[in-house]
């Protein structure tokens, strides 16, 4: 399979992942709770570690959207300050009590379907042993998150200026075209080719119809490269090529959604978006 036809189904193959992971690890664990508990003896029904497990893997699937929109904001990379691993570290909590929370709900939902009480036990003395278990869930987590990001730029190749030595050099306005490199190998991407810029941790990702290429830059570099080019600013994490736009579509938010004549959306924060129609105007 080749990285743009990946791409153009990543989020199947995304939410398939996490589906996966959760029911082989839930599997996986009823199977050796049940196994640990037969050993000593402790009389409990064979559905209850399933139970268990079922509930506590359908509240971490739920909070995924949620921790991946926080590391969005607070990205865990230089040149990011310190200070986010402690937000990070905060976040942890809130995110624990959140999983528990819909672990017991659900729990005393199936228990009751089955005819009988389920008992979380004093929350105080509780939360703490949960915690600690969430705490390296959580880790976890976000190791697999950004292992995934780095097999994914690796695999689709990570594109760089080739006048850039370092990635404090100076931001120089770019021509008609984009020298990069990509898999060893070195060529010219247009700048009229290039449909919209992404923001990606600490890379940048150009898209170029279905091409997408990583670029160890930032936002503000490249908006400032290409803001007389005809590109502009549509959001944190996005920027547009303005021939791309083909209808904003508003929201009752104040916020927009921008349409491509390439088929992708792209949105418009309601800070740019009078900014945009200006533009386009």
């Amino acid at each position: 399979m080749s990285p743009q036809v990946y791409l153009r189904h990543r989020r199947i193959f995304e939410v398939g992942f996490w589906l996966l992971l959760a029911a082989v690890n839930a599997s996986a664990n009823s199977i050796t709770t049940n196994i640990d508990l037969a050993r000593t003896g402790v009389g409990v029904a064979t559905w209850e570690p399933w139970a268990w497990e079922i509930t506590s893997g359908l509240a971490w699937l739920a909070l995924i959207p949620l921790i991946l929109a926080f590391d969005h904001r607070f990205p865990l990379h230089r040149p990011q300050p310190p200070r986010h691993y402690f937000w990070h570290l905060l976040f942890s909590v809130l995110a624990s009590a959140l999983h528990i929370t819909a672990m017991v709900l659900l729990r005393e939902l199936v228990y009751a379907a089955a005819g009988s009480d389920y008992s979380f036990g004093p929350w105080h003395a509780e939360f703490g042993y949960e915690y600690l278990k969430d705490m390296r869930t959580y880790a976890g987590f976000l190791a697999l998150i950004y292992f995934y990001r780095l097999v994914l730029r690796r695999w689709q190749g990570e594109a760089g200026f080739l006048d850039q030595g370092r990635e404090d050099s100076a931001s120089e306005p770019v021509t008609d075209r984009f020298p990069v490199k990509k898999l060893g190998r070195e060529f010219l991407v247009r700048v009229e080719d290039i449909d919209w810029i992404e923001s990606a941790a600490n890379y940048v990702n150009l898209h170029v119809g279905d091409r997408v290429y990583p670029l160890r830059d930032t936002m503000a570099a490249i908006e400032q490269k290409l803001g007389a080019r005809g590109f502009a600013r549509v959001h944190r994490s996005a920027i547009l090529n303005l021939d791309r736009v083909r209808e904003i579509e508003p929201f009752d938010t104040g916020d927009a959604r921008a349409h491509l004549t390439t088929g992708h959306t792209v949105p418009v924060s309601r800070r740019h978006r009078q900014a945009l129609r200006d533009l386009l105007a």
